[in-house]
């Protein structure tokens, strides 16, 4: 898309010019268009089998253990290499129309993150990708009071997830994921500046390429046929001495099923639903070449932003004939992540982030699979040992108990050249759901709230990464 726009915006030039002199077209590409963007590689070294993606270079987590058939070897326990210069970029800003006392923009942004094939996608040929396509709308100084003045703002298109904006000290593809939100997605949003130091934030938003999950696996059907925008409200409190401050809260509403089978066999629609919310709370110093961030969400599910949590099927879901209509109800997992991160320096900056995410489990049992309703796991004895009644991050595990990262990084920056070494150390805790009896072969169920704490054992990987960039 961005191509073409590239490729026709200089026909459009050239028709202009033989109208208007080159003078005028010239004045006029100076006073509203920035083409910008950079051409990056990624060289990257790990320790472990990991959950990654574009071509393994945004990193989420290791791999659990996985033994061989006589416990002999770890087989994730495997040391893999690469590098990519698919993440380079390209885009195109647009400035600086105005019309009476209304403003006018807008950017279109794309790299070369599609196209990739096989498992898991690190073969084929890159292709072009939208990443962000977004108009802006604004005013300024408009009255609030006798002394201070409002700007109101509005950004329509696709554009960064407000949770998501704000990002730690790194220079990894993932910026901090999954520690931090991670979603460009489309949206409708306005941010209302009251004066000098206050901003309110509201977006109706929707989904495209980040994904709620579900029985179905990922997909934006789950949203679509909730008919119901994820919606974020939003404060900014800033000061002129390099202080901010914010806090929101983000709602999602999805159907995760459209049909279901009724107490006589037959197959109905279904009023399933599950309503998730995820608040977050994000501070920011800087003060010269120093600058420090920390950000902390606790979330509902929040899959979708590529937090590491989901939901699954309540106890009173199916097989338990409270709901003659075939429905059934579903309970979100909870989840902490907090992450913090300082830089120091310009031309040779030097860098730390570390996160830490605790999964909390659900307020309310689990149904099946997963869990089991007693209280007692001498009362409930089944094979019951696979997860497919709780929709965890396709990204990560449902076993997944705890993660931390650390990341320190140097990098050194001559003009539009920066080359960065980073070392990312990522832990993850994992668990078993269920026990073993005295009985042997017989296995006992017993996390009732979809939190594995059974055999609990880190799992580390330690990614060395260098990344060369030229921006222009």
């Amino acid at each position: 898309m961005l191509l073409a726009v590239m490729a026709i915006l200089p026909l459009a030039v050239s028709a202009e010019s033989r109208q208007n002199g080159d003078g005028a077209v010239k004045e006029e590409m100076k006073n509203h268009f920035k083409l910008y963007g950079f051409v990056r590689n990624f060289f990257a070294f790990d320790t472990r089998e990991s959950n990654a993606g574009t071509g393994d270079l945004f990193y989420y987590v290791p791999k659990d253990v996985a033994m061989n058939e006589d416990g002999s070897q770890d087989l994730n326990q495997q040391s893999s290499f690469r590098f990519l210069a698919l993440t380079s970029r390209v885009g195109l800003d647009v400035y600086g129309y105005q019309i009476g006392r209304t403003m006018f923009g807008a950017k279109i942004e794309t790299d070369f993150y599609a196209g990739l094939t096989g498992s898991p996608k690190i073969n084929g040929t890159a292709q072009l990708r939208l990443r962000q396509a977004y108009m802006t709308i604004g005013w300024n100084d408009l009255k609030m009071g006798q002394e201070n003045t409002a700007s109101v703002n509005l950004k329509l298109g696709q554009a960064w997830h407000p949770m998501a904006v704000d990002q730690p000290h790194v220079l990894a593809l993932e910026t901090g994921t999954p520690f931090n939100p991670f979603s460009r997605t489309p949206q409708v949003l306005m941010d209302a500046s009251l004066g000098d130091h206050f901003t309110v934030s509201g977006a109706a938003i929707w989904q495209m390429q980040y994904l709620s999950t579900g029985p179905g696996g990922a997909s934006a059907e789950y949203i679509k046929y909730g008919c119901t925008p994820e919606a974020y409200i939003g404060l900014t409190y800033k000061t002129a001495g390099g202080f901010l401050a914010k806090a929101g809260l983000d709602i999602l509403s999805i159907k995760p099923r459209r049909t279901g089978m009724n107490s006589d066999g037959v197959t109905v629609k279904v009023s399933d639903r599950i309503t998730t919310m995820s608040y977050y709370l994000y501070l920011q110093y800087r003060k010269g070449k120093f600058e420090a961030k920390a950000k902390s969400v606790l979330s509902e599910g929040g899959e979708h932003m590529n937090l590491m949590s989901g939901y699954g099927v309540s106890w009173s879901g199916p097989d338990r004939n409270l709901y003659h209509d075939g429905h059934w109800e579903y309970v979100p997992l909870y989840a902490s992540s907090t992450w913090a991160s300082v830089s120091y320096g310009k031309k040779w900056q030097v860098m730390l982030m570390g996160g830490y995410i605790k999964n909390l489990g659900t307020r309310n049992p689990l149904y099946g699979n997963t869990a089991s309703f007693v209280t007692d796991r001498h009362d409930f004895k089944g094979d019951l040992t696979d997860a497919s009644n709780v929709y965890f991050s396709g990204n990560g595990s449902s076993n997944l108990n705890e993660i931390w990262r650390l990341v320190p990084t140097v990098a050194y920056n001559m003009g539009k050249f920066t080359i960065a070494l980073e070392w990312n150390i990522t832990s993850a805790r994992y668990g078993d759901y269920v026990v073993f009896d005295d009985e042997p072969g017989t296995k006992y169920v017993y996390a009732a709230t979809g939190l594995a704490t059974d055999n609990l054992h880190w799992v580390t990987n330690h990614r060395i990464q260098m990344m060369m960039r030229f921006t222009f």
